[in-house]
């Protein structure tokens, strides 16, 4: 009997730009960024590295297609000024649901925190997109603010945004969800406090804050 080991076969034809971004995306995530090698990639896309580059220039290239396909996802819903939220509070809070644990793998947190520090040059594209990403959410979380009644709607965005980097990082580095459940408790007390009816002068007419 031969020891010989077979090789790998490769999947030819249409949907190799797919497979590779799928790939991509269960291998970052579940090993980070820099320990990630093409050719596991290619192992693991079923392609050869021929095909790979062909659709990706360079491995830069691919981890900031694999960030760019996570954004919508991720980021919180789109609000308009001239569209009522049904439910704003509800919105703000809901970034810090996080879905139950689905494997025993490490938890990664937030895979755009984690592009940035695997790649830490604010100059470099993948650094740059995540730092938009990081943008657009506290944009995002403002505009809902905003709508919540928050008498400084940018000042309770940026508030929310750094406390779900917080706890993102810190799920992260104990293996736990649980510290997306303290920061909601947390978040949920900042939104109240910045919706708080302004309070009223000695007169009896309402003041602002």
């Amino acid at each position: 009997m031969s020891d010989e080991v077979p090789p790998v076969r490769r999947r030819r034809g249409r949907g190799a730009r797919e497979r590779i971004l799928k790939a991509a995306t269960e291998l970052f995530t579940a090993q980070g960024v820099n320990a990630t090698g093409m050719e596991q990639l290619t192992t693991a896309a079923h392609v050869s590295k021929r095909t790979l580059y062909t659709h990706f220039a360079s491995k830069d290239d691919l981890v900031h297609a694999y960030l760019s396909q996570l954004q919508d996802g991720l980021l919180p819903a789109e609000t308009f000024a001239e569209e009522a939220c049904a439910d704003p509070r509800r919105q703000l809070l809901a970034i810090f649901d996080w879905d139950p644990r689905t494997s025993d793998g490490p938890l990664r947190g937030c895979p755009f925190l984690n592009a940035a520090v695997e790649v830490p040059d604010p100059d470099h594209p993948v650094h740059q997109l995540a730092a938009a990403y990081k943008t657009e959410f506290t944009r995002r979380l403002t505009a809902i603010a905003q709508q919540a009644g928050a008498r400084n709607p940018e000042e309770l965005g940026e508030q929310l945004a750094l406390l779900y980097d917080g706890a993102a990082a810190r799920s992260m580095a104990f293996n736990h969800i649980g510290a997306g459940v303290h920061a909601r408790t947390i978040a949920a007390k900042l939104i109240d406090e910045a919706v708080a009816a302004a309070p009223e002068s000695p007169t009896g007419t309402a003041t602002t804050a």
